[in-house]
């Protein structure tokens, strides 16, 4: 179970130093404009073009055909690099501090597996792989959290 204490740590501020739960949190600072806009990252639209699959909101196709220049035809390199984000620029304005490697972990990992369910409900024939790179592969570095999907071909 994971310790959502040590994850939101303003949890513990509330209640006149008690703590409340996540969902008591979500109640007294919540709103609809921000669930919706989560509910964008969390369960994102994708596209599909020439036998790829990307983040609609940032498929460019002239940015497609520099990658596939450059990567001579290679459409699954291309998928990689276009497809790969960096976990802190989805809050490049946070006021928080920057966030603890227990964080980028917790969240990447949600949002990889996240994408994997509707990369496979949206391309159920497709061999999508999605990856977050944590772990030895990162250092302390917050903008060394990736997240990334590709075809395996």
């Amino acid at each position: 179970m994971m310790d959502f204490q040590v994850l939101i740590p303003e949890l513990a501020k509330w209640n006149n130093g008690k703590g409340i739960s996540v969902e008591l949190w979500i109640n007294g600072l919540g709103n609809f404009e921000h669930a919706i806009a989560y509910g964008r990252l969390f369960w994102p639209d994708f596209v599909e073009y020439d036998g790829c699959i990307f983040l609609s909101q940032y498929f460019d196709i002239e940015n497609y055909n520099n990658w596939m220049k450059s990567t001579k035809g290679n459409k699954t390199a291309v998928e990689k690099v276009m497809n790969h984000r960096h976990i802190v620029d989805y809050f490049p304005n946070s006021p928080k501090p920057q966030p603890t490697k227990e964080q980028m972990v917790y969240f990447g990992n949600y949002l990889k597996e996240l994408w994997d369910c509707k990369l496979k409900r949206d391309f159920p024939e497709r061999n999508i792989v999605v990856e977050f790179f944590e772990g030895e592969d990162v250092v302390d570095d917050v903008y060394d959290f990736e997240i990334l999907f590709y075809q395996n071909r």
